[in-house]
């Protein structure tokens, strides 16, 4: 019993950190605009439509691979996902052209859209109801951690040769691809307390998505607050992969050269982050507070999204203070070093490290909540329902974004106009807060639902 509760715990650590790598390629691209896009011939926006289009991709190939991992064995589709991600990963290496670096990154993020979706779906199946928000947390943390060291490694690794990253990410998505092999097999539903009796009893949880089943989810009209509050929400989040680029203009204003001011912005936007570890301590109190209130997940994400729109805009607009350009600097020491020396600096890392803390506990919230409304069978698809208007909001954030930046580039240089543009994206967190605030509202009846339906599936193959 005890190796198969380690061979559970492992199995666990797995989905989480493999999950984090689909965050890392997706990453990649935008702090290294500038360089790809002079070894392309084309300009910084065109990479970002071809970032926008990889959002978009991935969130409509998650739908298909969720509904086909709801219907049927999960395992396989998560190799299979993985391989192409990791083949559109290492074609983008040998793209000397825009289109087929379009098309790399393409064929990439079809196979992105399989690892968060159903993966989500085995994870779920892992964790009882208690602890969905912390098991959750780790699982969002995953990908914000992924996020992160996809900046980190282009900006470090792709500063003198921006395809070395490319290289070094398909060869770890091969290397995801078998560690799903050592995985134990999740049954769907195993964490279900009102299934218990059905496992005890030696039998399974057969029931599947079909067709027929579409028109029941859109009729839990917590999923639809849900799936909807990612639109704006999204638009905000994705138009903030461009933060190292406003952090690279500072430095380039104070006078670093480019790949030294790429270095920087990718050092600093990875720091200013870090905030998002704190996604834990939302995903603690959303469980607390959900096991009071059925609508507490929900209130727990509302207003940590409210709480750091001001936040966010003193961080666009706090000034960048570092020390005069010298050779001996080298990127990492000057940023550590003026932590400690520049207390502007300081200060944005603060304003920084509240504002992602309270934001992020929009993600494990989120996450526990398609758990706690849906039954089994309809959370991968859920999920990637949501991701596909997260996708569209991502897009469209980080599209929309970049025609904000060359309007306001007329009246204001960089880095000021990259900081307009990014305070203006902020209001689109206030709808997203009071879409929450309504799910708060509808979540306990939807919750009610699924155990009274759960409890009469698990009667029937125990009365014969």
């Amino acid at each position: 019993m005890r190796r198969v509760g380690a061979h559970r715990v492992y199995s666990v650590v797995v989905f989480i950190v493999l999950a984090s790598l689909d965050n890392v390629a997706i990453s990649l691209v935008p702090p290294l605009y500038s360089p790809i896009s002079r070894a392309l011939g084309v300009g910084e926006g065109a990479l970002g439509v071809v970032t926008a289009v990889s959002y978009l991709v991935t969130a409509v190939a998650a739908v298909v691979w969720a509904y086909v991992g709801d219907h049927t064995d999960r395992k396989p589709v998560l190799v299979i996902g993985t391989l192409i991600w990791a083949a559109g990963t290492a074609g983008t290496v040998f793209t000397g052209g825009y289109w087929a670096f379009f098309a790399a990154q393409v064929l990439a993020a079809v196979g992105l859209g399989a690892v968060g979706s159903v993966g989500f779906s085995v994870v779920s199946d892992l964790i009882s109801p208690r602890r969905r928000g912390l098991v959750m947390s780790l699982w969002g943390l995953s990908q914000g951690v992924g996020t992160l060291a996809g900046v980190l490694v282009a900006s470090q690794l792709g500063g003198t040769d921006w395809r070395t990253p490319f290289s070094v990410l398909a060869g770890l998505g091969v290397l995801a691809s078998i560690a799903y092999f050592t995985t134990a097999d999740i049954r769907r539903g195993q964490s279900e307390p009102d299934l218990a009796a059905v496992f005890a009893a030696g039998e399974e949880y057969e029931h599947r998505i079909s067709r027929a089943d579409l028109p029941r989810i859109a009729a839990r009209r917590t999923n639809v607050w849900l799936v909807l509050q990612g639109l704006t929400a999204q638009v905000t989040f994705g138009s903030l992969v461009w933060l190292p680029r406003l952090f690279q203009a500072k430095a380039e204003a104070q006078g670093y050269d480019e790949q030294t001011a790429i270095q920087i912005g990718g050092l600093l936007a990875t720091l200013f982050q870090l905030g998002g570890a704190l996604s834990i301590v939302g995903g603690l109190v959303g469980d607390r507070w959900q096991r009071r209130d059925p609508g507490g997940r929900a209130k727990v994400a509302a207003i940590g999204i409210l709480a750091g729109v001001p936040l966010y805009v003193l961080l666009f607009f706090a000034p960048l203070t570092l020390p005069p350009p010298a050779a001996e600097h080298d990127a990492l020491s000057l940023v550590l070093g003026s932590m400690f020396t520049e207390p502007g600096l300081l200060a944005a890392f603060l304003c920084a490290l509240l504002a992602l803390a309270l934001t992020s506990a929009n993600s494990p919230n989120w996450f526990a909540l398609i758990a706690d409304v849906n039954p089994p069978e309809h959370r991968g698809t859920v999920y990637s329902l949501g991701n596909l208007v997260n996708g569209v909001g991502r897009a469209a954030g980080n599209g929309l974004v970049g025609a904000v930046f060359a309007a306001l580039a007329r009246g204001f240089p960089p880095p000021v106009n990259l900081a307009i543009g990014l305070a203006a994206f902020q209001a689109f967190f206030i709808p997203t807060g009071i879409m929450y605030w309504l799910a708060s509202r509808t979540a306990p009846a939807d919750i009610e639902a699924v155990h009274r339906l759960l409890r009469t599936r698990a009667a029937a193959p125990l009365a014969r």
